[in-house]
C-alpha cells in the first residue's frame, strides 16, 4: 500500500496529471466567477430602490458572502470539477505503469450518473445517520476521529475502487473483488479521508486518490483472492 501511494505522488511529473490539474482549478475558478457575477447582480436586485447606505452594504454582505463560499466550498469545487476528468488521471498512470492494455470497457454517461447518485446516497444516508453518534463523540474526540475516518474510509475505498475498477471489470465481477478485499479497501479510504482533509493539498487529493486505487486494484488483480474471483479482463 505505501509502494502504490509512493508512486501515485510521485505522478504529478506526467503531463496528463498536471492538464487534469490545471483543469480542475480553472473549472473551480470560473464556477466561482459566474457565482460572484449573479451574487453582485442579486445585491443591486434586494437594494434596489432603498437608500444608497443600504445599496452599499447589500454590495459588501455580496462580496462577504462570495469570499466565505470560495473559502469553504472552493476545495469541494475542484473535487466536482477534477471528478469529470479522472479517467484522464486513471488512463496516464495505466500508460506509464501498466502499459500495453487494451482499451477500457465503454461506460455510458447513465451509468456512470447512476453510480455517482447512488454513492452519494449511500454517503449522505450514512453520514445523516450518524450524526448523533458524531456529536456525542465529540467529548471524545480521539473516538470521534476513529468512527469518523472509519465511516468515511468504507466509503470512499468503495468509490474510488468502483471508478478504476469498473474501467476493467463488470460490475459483477468488480463488486465480488470489492467485498473480498473490502479490509484492505478500507483502510486505502482512511488514507484517501485523510488526504481530503489536508488543506492545500484536499486540492488534489482526487487525483491522487484515483492514481491510487488503480495500483491497489493492479496488485489485487495479480493476487489469487478470496473465493477464487475471476478478475482477468
Amino acid at each position: 500500500m505505501l509502494s502504490a501511494l509512493a508512486r501515485s505522488l510521485g505522478q504529478f511529473d506526467d503531463p496528463g496529471v498536471r492538464r487534469v490539474v490545471w483543469k480542475s482549478l480553472a473549472g473551480a475558478l470560473l464556477s466561482f466567477a459566474i457565482l460572484a457575477v449573479l451574487f453582485w447582480y442579486l445585491g443591486d436586485w434586494l437594494a434596489a430602490g432603498l437608500a444608497h447606505w443600504v445599496d452599499w452594504v447589500a454590495h459588501a454582505g455580496t462580496i462577504l458572502l462570495t469570499l466565505l463560499l470560495v473559502w469553504f466550498l472552493f476545495p469541494v469545487a475542484v473535487t466536482a470539477v477534477a471528478s469529470l476528468f479522472l479517467d484522464e488521471v486513471a488512463a496516464a498512470v495505466e500508460a506509464r505503469y501498466y502499459p500495453g492494455r487494451p482499451p477500457p470497457r465503454s461506460q455510458t454517461l447513465l451509468a456512470q450518473l447512476l453510480g455517482t447518485l447512488r454513492f452519494a446516497g449511500v454517503a449522505l444516508f450514512l453520514n445523516l445517520v450518524l450524526v448523533p453518534i458524531y456529536l456525542i463523540l465529540l467529548i471524545f474526540p480521539p473516538l470521534y476521529l476513529v468512527v469518523f475516518y472509519a465511516v468515511n474510509g468504507y466509503l470512499l475505498g468503495r468509490e474510488y475502487f468502483e471508478l478504476v475498477a469498473y474501467r476493467r471489470l463488470d460490475e459483477r465481477t468488480a463488486d465480488a473483488m470489492r467485498r473480498a478485499y473490502r479490509g484492505r479497501l478500507t483502510l486505502a479510504g482512511m488514507v484517501i479521508a485523510v488526504m481530503l482533509t489536508i488543506p492545500v493539498f484536499n486540492l488534489v487529493a482526487p487525483i491522487v486518490a484515483t492514481a491510487f486505487a488503480l495500483h491497489l486494484f493492479e496488485a489485487m488483480r495479480r493476487e489469487r483472492p478470496p473465493g477464487g474471483i475471476r478478475v482477468a479482463g
